[in-house]
């Protein structure tokens, strides 16, 4: 007799924290995006972890944490100042809801651009919940 081992499936809501039932995802997940720009920026300047803390103003077991994605010990203020600290321009917006959005929670969303370079359009890299 064959026995099926088939896991449910379900869609996924667009956020992996809301899946997994973090409490608060939508900040865990601009948390990651945020985390991710900085190790991107890291990488692009070939820091050393010990060098990317004295950059940061963190010590090196802290900057290794941030690269692993373990972001439990930074605020997104937190995240917000490193990226400044490593020359990126942070902007903040806060808007009215949408049309059909009225009586919903609020939505967080990171949005990172490129720098132009001659004539080209900046790309972007969003992550919204």
């Amino acid at each position: 007799m064959t026995r099926s081992n088939r896991t449910a499936v379900g869609r996924s809501s667009g956020n992996v924290f809301a899946d997994l039932q973090v409490t608060e995802p939508a900040e865990a997940l601009a948390k990651s995006e945020l985390a991710a720009l900085i190790a991107r920026a890291l990488r692009a300047r070939r820091l050393t972890q010990t060098a990317a803390g004295r950059v940061l103003g963190i010590d090196q077991p802290k900057v290794s944490e941030l690269m692993r994605g373990r972001l439990t010990r930074f605020s997104t203020e937190k995240l917000i100042s490193f990226l400044t600290r490593l020359g990126r321009d942070v902007e903040i917006v806060v808007r009215e809801p949408g049309s059909g959005r009225e009586g919903l929670p609020g939505r967080i969303h990171v949005r990172a651009t490129r720098a132009r370079r001659a004539g080209k359009v900046p790309a972007l890299v969003e992550a919204s919940s």
